[in-house]
């Protein structure tokens, strides 16, 4: 009788969990999701071998449910937005509180690397997303039937370097600029609302750089493009998409190229 290995799915926001669940079952796993409420697109359930729902601030309980499911090794995809700390009327449990109250501050890594420290006590151990999603890399140089003017590859040497260090800096890793000018650098709003709110500063012809950290812990936050990526273009009428090759995560990226080439939007791996 064939076993399958199975692993843990804890389930944010988006389609990136579906595409590791999808990766996952290709590897010969059995999937089992825990969709972080109310975040989790329900279609999870439909790409992963038993799926269950528990409030994002409950701790606790995502790590005794994994437990008594017999789950050693589990990933985590999709977004989890730190303005739930502030906005959210969700009330988290003792362990997330005492988890919050022990940080030396409320960065994304210092989070994310308590709540991966507090997994392994429960003997769970965190793999990295790109294992799943190796093909979904971005690949290098010009997707798209549009290239880059002389202009435009000016704006992208002049913002990579900036973009990277705000990674290393955990603020983000997205930068909208224009005219060698910084329009907007990502923080805890997003991607897509940094996209939108440089674009407005630009008016037209921004060139959205979108990075890994230098550092880039492959086993969460990890970085990806998709089609809300290109509304939030389109809406700001920015021109060029420039992410790193090898390092960001493109979802649906078939699609995204025909939309792009439809919109007249440039997308180059860097």
């Amino acid at each position: 009788m064939n076993v399958k290995k199975r692993i843990g799915l804890i389930a944010g926001q988006g389609e990136l969990p579906i595409a590791i669940a999808d990766g996952a079952r290709e590897l010969g796993y059995s999937v089992f999701a825990v969709g972080l409420d109310p975040l989790v697109d329900d279609k999870l359930a439909d790409f992963v071998d038993h799926f269950i729902k528990i409030s994002v601030g409950k701790l606790g309980s995502i790590i005794k449910t994994l437990k008594k499911a017999s789950i050693k090794e589990a990933v985590m995809g999709g977004k989890v937005s730190k303005t739930l700390l502030y906005q959210s009327k969700i009330v988290p449990d003792l362990k997330a509180v005492s988890l919050l109250f022990k940080l030396k501050d409320k960065k994304d890594d210092s989070i994310l690397l308590a709540i991966v420290e507090e997994f392994k006590k429960d003997g769970i151990d965190f793999l990295g997303i790109p294992d799943f999603t190796a093909k979904l890399m971005a690949p290098k140089g010009v997707m798209t039937k549009k290239g880059l003017s002389k202009h435009e590859e000016k704006d992208i040497a002049f913002g990579y370097p900036l973009a990277k260090e705000s990674g290393r800096l955990d603020i983000g890793q997205t930068i909208v600029v224009k005219d060698q000018a910084v329009m907007s650098v990502e923080a805890i709003e997003g991607t897509d609302s940094a996209i939108i709110r440089g674009g407005s500063l630009a008016e037209d012809g921004a060139v959205v750089i979108k990075v890994s950290k230098p550092n880039q812990d492959r086993r969460f936050d990890y970085p990806a493009v998709g089609l809300d990526t290109l509304n939030s273009m389109i809406k700001s009428r920015a021109r060029v998409l420039a992410i790193e090759a090898d390092n960001i995560l493109m979802m649906h990226k078939d699609k995204m190229i025909q939309i792009a080439d439809e919109a007249g939007i440039t997308i180059f791996g860097i």
